[in-house]
């Protein structure tokens, strides 16, 4: 059966990923994440290791959700072991909150430096090394060099890095793999008890290489990732330009 110009164009864009040194896993060979249904925006539905994502986080209370959602995901990608570096110039995060989602605290390293530059070179230094099973770090601003640059150093480790960007008057290009946007939403209250709800998110997935772009609302519901409404699938937003 002769190829159709989809198809060729989709093969283009695998070898494109395998020449820039991202190689998505096979479908079926991998664990997911436990993101359910929102896996399957990825390629090959995995959720992609081993590669950096970018993760929008304009206002305060944005970085607060991102923080909550990451931990979450952390609580995945430390379960084979290695400990997590959070790198940034002016820590906000509160370490004692991660138990809420099966992180222990004292699995975090946290480096406070002085200088934006440094909290690059220490992520790229960081990403190298295969025993770590993530590596985070809050920046403003990242050129597409940069971001090359982090990118060849997970190649070899196959280490998860997020860059927490809080500057979106220039979010520019980048290689990461997928640009994320997280906000909170309200909880709602279960068996009518007092008190406050589950933690939820408005999960946006703004762009993602070779994959969907979408829109999800997920709840942290004893120690996993649910999806609140099944036909969010159908909230798909537009694919941007990759890198």
């Amino acid at each position: 059966m002769p190829e159709t110009k989809k198809d060729i164009i989709s093969k283009l864009r695998k070898d494109i990923l395998l020449w820039e040194g991202f190689k998505p896993p096979a479908a079926g060979k991998a664990k997911g994440i436990g993101l359910g249904p929102m896996e399957q925006a990825f390629p090959n539905g995995v959720f992609p290791t081993g590669a950096i994502h970018e993760m929008l986080c304009p206002l305060p209370e944005h970085a607060a959700a991102t923080s909550g959602f990451m931990a979450g995901l952390l609580a995945v990608l430390m379960q084979q072991g290695g400990a997590c570096l959070w790198i940034g110039t002016s820590r906000k995060l509160f370490p004692p909150f991660l138990m809420a989602f099966d992180v222990e605290p004292d699995r975090i390293i946290f480096i406070d430096v002085q200088r934006e530059k440094d909290v690059l070179w220490a992520m790229e230094e960081a990403l190298k090394c295969e025993g770590l099973a993530a590596v985070i770090a809050e920046v403003k601003d990242i050129s597409f060099a940069q971001s090359r640059r982090l990118q060849l150093a997970v190649e070899n480790s196959k280490v998860t890095g997020f860059l927490l960007r809080n500057n979106l008057h220039k979010p520019g290009a980048t290689t990461c793999v997928a640009r994320w946007n997280i906000t909170a939403l309200p909880s709602e209250l279960h068996d009518e008890l007092p008190g406050i709800g589950f933690p939820r998110w408005q999960v946006q997935l703004l762009k993602v290489r070779n994959g969907t772009p979408g829109s999800w609302k997920l709840e942290w519901v004893n120690g996993c990732f649910v999806t609140i409404e099944q036909d969010n699938l159908a909230t798909q937003l537009p694919q941007l330009k990759v890198g």
